[in-house]
């Protein structure tokens, strides 16, 4: 499985495939140079609990510590995500 990460203009988001298949996407809004809001997360049923949504949280997550930008979960998959766990922490604003 690959994992992309994509922006254009005030938009992004990461793009899981399998094969050359888009099988997830997690989608956000640039609101600033320091700020990201993931707004919904997409995963095809076929791959539901196999932690493809995690692995497009965790490129999106990599990306903000590198451009030292915080986040803003408000998709309820990223928003569960975050409260379930320390390792964001970092980046949660």
């Amino acid at each position: 499985m690959e994992i992309e990460i994509k922006e254009i203009d005030a938009k992004g988001y990461s793009m899981a495939k399998d094969g050359g298949k888009q099988i997830g996407m997690m989608t956000y809004s640039i609101a600033g140079e320091s700020l990201l809001i993931i707004d919904h997360t997409e995963v095809d049923p076929a791959y539901s609990g196999k932690g493809v949504g995690n692995q497009m949280l965790d490129k999106i997550v990599e990306m903000a510590r590198v451009k030292n930008v915080k986040i803003i979960p408000l998709c309820p998959f990223a928003a569960s995500v975050f409260k379930k766990t320390d390792n964001y922490k970092d980046v949660l604003k």
